[in-house]
């Protein structure tokens, strides 16, 4: 999926989880590029201040974790599956705002279910990440997302899985996220608690394996 200045693409995705049709054409893929001056980017002072700063004034606690590893490598591609109200996006991509960072988030958006976390329409998340990255969003239930759009948007540096997603859902997801990281990628999964917690590769490559696993059966 090349990059433009918000040119609409229509692509199909990979084969679905289920037996069916091996593409979906009314997925409508976009890259939005940031628009405007950034604002601060307190990745460029992240040295001894910025580590004070990171240890005692972000917050939310929990978030630490994320911001640390997004400030302290070189992350070029995000994923984040799970956008809820747009909070921590912001956080996150304004942290490093002057890097040529491309974010990709899946949210179900305006099919938000009742049980479902609370979160921003597709509208309000483009217009609210504008001046933030070179976005992508992806509206729909997270799993059936990947399953449709796996083969077209690319290998990520970090991942990060929001809590709110059931056992079966959250089963589906690992064994999509798995092809889209490489070795030297992180994964970050949240907790119903809040806590972020790292993915180990061997973590990522078991979950995966228990879904072909149930398949087999």
């Amino acid at each position: 999926l090349e990059d433009s200045d918000a040119t609409p693409r229509t692509a199909g995705g990979c084969r679905p989880f289920e037996e069916g049709p091996s593409c979906d054409p009314r997925v409508s893929l976009s890259w939005k590029k940031r628009e405007g001056p950034s604002g601060n980017d307190m990745g460029r002072t992240f040295g001894l201040f910025g580590k004070i700063w990171l240890n005692n004034f972000v917050k939310p606690v929990e978030e630490r974790v994320l911001m640390k590893y997004l400030l302290e490598h070189d992350v070029e591609r995000l994923l984040e599956i799970g956008v809820g109200t747009l909070e921590r996006t912001e956080r996150l991509l304004g942290a490093v705002s002057s890097r040529p960072l491309r974010y990709v988030g899946i949210d179900p958006f305006e099919s938000r279910a009742a049980t479902d976390p609370p979160g921003v329409t597709l509208k309000e998340a483009h217009r609210r990440l504008s001046k933030q990255a070179q976005s992508q969003l992806v509206p729909g239930p997270v799993d059936a997302t990947l399953a449709r759009v796996c083969n077209h948007i690319g290998v990520f540096d970090m991942v990060i899985v929001a809590n709110g997603l059931d056992d079966r859902s959250l089963e589906r997801v690992w064994f999509f996220v798995r092809r889209l990281v490489r070795p030297t990628s992180a994964v970050f999964h949240q907790s119903p608690d809040g806590k972020w917690t790292p993915l180990s590769r061997d973590e990522l490559d078991a979950k995966s394996r228990q879904v072909l696993g149930r398949q087999a059966a």
